[in-house]
């Protein structure tokens, strides 16, 4: 019996069949690297690449790093998505919209055009399971899968170099544009540019292009747009928000430890809301700049908005029609959208209109 005794008081637990505490298991050293979409000079966006990686290297105290490299540095800025599809980097941040020439249905993981307002699309990716749906139907066929990593809140309209009074004169204007919102204003005669952040100013600057809508006061003094186009126009109907994208190779991703697919997840949601917070923050100072430096402010006239409206209900419908991915997930957030607007009138916008109203007296 004491013999007995001795030897289980001296078995280790692994003899024993005892998993050791979590806090003692060794953590496996990872490291990735994450190409950004958007350049150094934006803080807002590159920052959100940055803050992102931190919170992951220290929720694992160093043992799961991701590097954040600049577009070009590693692969040109609208290619980053299809660099993590065929692996040549783990991860990278952009716009899923920028990939609509492979799929359209990429566009919805970043907007709904005419769609949602900031609340209301992160309430149909989280709550409503449209994240979810959009890995499983859409971009695990190509080898990835997208969080949302910042929301930059409802976006401007652009910058034009003359005025637009009218849907003449959308015909033969060359607008730095992108996503599926390129489509419609090439319906209504216009000739739209995908062309990257760091280009869209030289662009203007040498009459390459007519006008450029880029996000909102912040980014877009950033980029200098108000010296080389005088018009700053309203409302960016095309994104009444916009997600940009945390993008991870599906095979990476599927290899990491359960606990760092889930500080992923976490840290890419909290990254999401911080950012939001830092664009309604910074936007009204920058708004006030632009306009003290000679910004015209312009509401897109009513006309344009509707026709802007009409083409882009016909784009969703032939889509839909082509594509039962497609029709699906518009079907999901039309109706969605239908009913956020119900109850968004009653709360936020007659808050916000009274406000509004009084404030101005």
């Amino acid at each position: 019996m004491k013999r007995r005794m001795i030897l289980t008081a001296g078995a280790t637990p692994a003899a024993l069949g005892i998993a050791a505490p979590a806090i003692a298991q060794t953590r496996p050293k990872v490291s990735w690297r994450l190409t950004s979409s958007f350049p150094r000079n934006l803080d807002t966006l590159y920052g959100a690449a940055n803050t992102f990686s931190k919170m992951v290297s220290d929720a694992t105290d160093g043992d799961f790093t991701i590097r954040v490299f600049s577009p070009g540095e590693i692969v040109p800025a609208l290619e980053a998505r299809e660099a993590t599809s065929k692996g040549f980097v783990e991860s990278c941040f952009t716009a899923s919209s920028y990939s609509i020439g492979t799929d359209p249905a990429f566009m919805f993981a970043t907007v709904l055009l005419f769609g949602l307002n900031s609340r209301q699309q992160m309430a149909y990716l989280y709550e409503l399971g449209g994240n979810d749906k959009l890995n499983r139907l859409l971009y695990q066929k190509h080898d990835v899968l997208c969080w949302p990593l910042i929301s930059t809140g409802a976006q401007m309209g652009g910058w034009f170099r003359k005025e637009i009074r009218s849907v003449e004169d959308l015909k033969g204007l060359k607008f730095r544009i992108g996503g599926l919102a390129g489509h419609v204003f090439q319906r209504l005669g216009s000739v739209p540019q995908q062309i990257a952040a760091g280009d869209i100013y030289p662009s203007l600057e040498r009459g390459t292009i007519d006008a450029a809508e880029w996000i909102g006061p912040y980014d877009d003094e950033k980029l200098g747009l108000y010296k080389v186009a005088p018009y700053y126009y309203y409302p960016g109907w095309w994104e009444g928000t916009g997600i940009l994208s945390l993008i991870v190779n599906k095979q990476k991703y599927e290899e990491l430890p359960p606990a760092y697919r889930s500080i992923v997840q976490t840290a890419a949601a909290a990254t999401t809301s911080l950012g939001l917070a830092r664009y309604d923050a910074l936007n009204p100072q920058a708004l006030k700049r632009l306009v003290a430096a000679g910004t015209q402010l312009r509401p897109f006239p009513q006309a344009v908005l509707d026709a802007c409206f009409d083409e882009t209900t016909k784009m969703h419908e032939e889509y839909s029609r082509a594509d039962p991915v497609y029709a699906e997930i518009y079907r999901e957030m039309a109706t969605f959208r239908q009913d956020a607007y119900q109850w968004l009138q009653l709360s936020e916008y007659a808050f916000d209109s009274y406000q509004i109203r009084r404030l101005r007296r």
